[in-house]
């Protein structure tokens, strides 16, 4: 998993690349973590183009960062899903706490 990040205009963009399942999650989980805390992002847009696959522990993650945020008044977006990411995202209704972005 490869986490870019990019902070402009007081909104942290985070790429993620690669895949987001049990083998990965706690490095995708720390990472995402030092980003989101050290920034001081009015709003949080992750790039989910290249992401390739992601099972319930790579849910897990982004709920756990979602929840993080939100007690900081910080919302979430999510852009480019992959066709994988959309699928998952539909089924299990994440979309109704990480919308996508505009």
């Amino acid at each position: 998993m490869n986490v870019r990040t990019k902070m402009h205009q007081g909104t942290l963009y985070i790429s993620l690349d690669g895949e987001l399942d049990h083998h990965t999650a706690e490095f995708t989980r720390g990472q995402l973590d030092h980003h989101m805390v050290q920034t001081r992002a009015g709003q949080i847009i992750i790039d989910l183009a290249n992401l390739k696959f992601m099972d319930s522990t790579g849910i897990g993650v982004l709920i756990g960062r979602y929840k993080k945020m939100r007690d900081r008044n910080v919302p979430i977006y999510v852009a480019n899903p992959s066709s994988q990411a959309e699928r998952i995202f539909k089924m299990t209704g994440l979309y109704s706490i990480m919308p996508k972005a505009n």
